[in-house]
């Protein structure tokens, strides 16, 4: 009996398909061209007047720092030398810290209270007064920083102001609001923060809306209440509009000039003289225009390494959900 052989079992290789035709781009029709048209026509005012007024003035300042110019004379050549110049100024330099100082006290009250304010209007209270508390709290943010400090320089007067007159019913002493060095720098701090903290109290209030209830209660059934509701779960929840008021805050500290200029005027001395008064004085005043531009540029710098920082940062403590 002979052995019958095995069938081939193998599979055929199958042999490789022809590669597709590119498919042809379709050519974007009329209607399409029109949609992106129209978009670039809504977006051209906004990208014109950030180039014109922001990306111009910044390298016009960069450029100009590099020259001596007085409007009357034509510009020369100084190279770095209006940067040694400010660096040699005591008083840019006692600018500088105060403005650092101011920031730091300025930025960190008002969101304080923003904060404080935001939780209690948060609280249950009716819907018509939570409405008027929020316009009251953001009217100053709309009235013009010179005028609120015009009426603020005669509210705390030391002779006629009513500050004084109000502690002295109580039997408290006149006190130097704006004439001493450190009742000085916290009067601008307190005015200053007065009208600004409307903004970051109205970003707080956004905020805690946003947090879900469900969240809230949660923490309450697990026994937190209070003060340690709000530190564990409020704040971190909050954590990503802090981030925003808190950017906010300070860069618009960094720049502060009308609160110390109409009520001190820098003094006394120079106690709170900000670096915006200086770049104002040494440009307008002083017709030193690379000089200011200098100053201008270092205050940019310091700007943009503060935002830096407090990004490089949030990466730590910002929570999102």
């Amino acid at each position: 009996m002979t052995d019958t052989q095995a069938p081939d079992t193998r599979v055929p290789a199958r042999r490789p398909r022809p590669a597709a035709p590119p498919a042809s781009v379709p050519r974007p029709s009329a209607r399409s061209r029109g949609t992106r048209l129209l978009a670039t026509l809504f977006l051209a005012p906004t990208i014109v007047g950030i180039v014109v007024f922001t990306v111009v003035p910044i390298v016009g300042s960069v450029v100009l720092s590099l020259f001596h110019w007085d409007v009357i004379d034509s510009p020369s050549f100084a190279g770095a030398a209006n940067y040694g110049e400010v660096f040699g100024d005591e008083t840019v330099l006692v600018s500088f810290r105060n403005t650092l100082v101011f920031m730091v006290f300025a930025v960190a009250l008002q969101l304080l209270i923003a904060l404080m304010l935001a939780l209690a209007v948060n609280g249950r209270m009716p819907v018509w007064l939570r409405s008027v508390f929020r316009s009251a709290f953001f009217f100053p943010l709309v009235l013009s920083a010179a005028s609120i400090s015009v009426v603020m320089k005669y509210l705390f007067n030391q002779d006629f102001g009513v500050v004084n007159w109000l502690l002295g019913l109580v039997g408290i002493a006149p006190v130097p609001w704006l004439t001493s060095e450190n009742a000085a720098m916290a009067t601008v701090v307190l005015v200053y923060v007065w009208q600004q903290f409307g903004f970051s109290f109205l970003l707080f209030v956004g905020g805690l809306n946003n947090i879900p209830k469900e969240i809230h209660e949660a923490a309450s059934l697990d026994g937190a209440t209070g003060l340690r509701k709000h530190l564990s779960v409020t704040l971190p929840l909050l954590s990503p509009t802090l981030l925003v008021a808190s950017v906010v805050g300070i860069i618009n500290a960094l720049q502060v000039f009308e609160q110390p200029y109409v009520l001190t005027n820098g003094g006394p001395g120079d106690s709170t003289r900000t670096v915006v008064m200086v770049i104002y004085e040494t440009a307008f005043e002083q017709l030193r225009f690379g000089e200011a531009s200098a100053v201008g540029v270092l205050l940019f710098v310091l700007i943009m390494a503060v935002t830096a920082l407090q990004f490089r940062l949030s990466r730590r403590f910002v929570h999102y959900q």
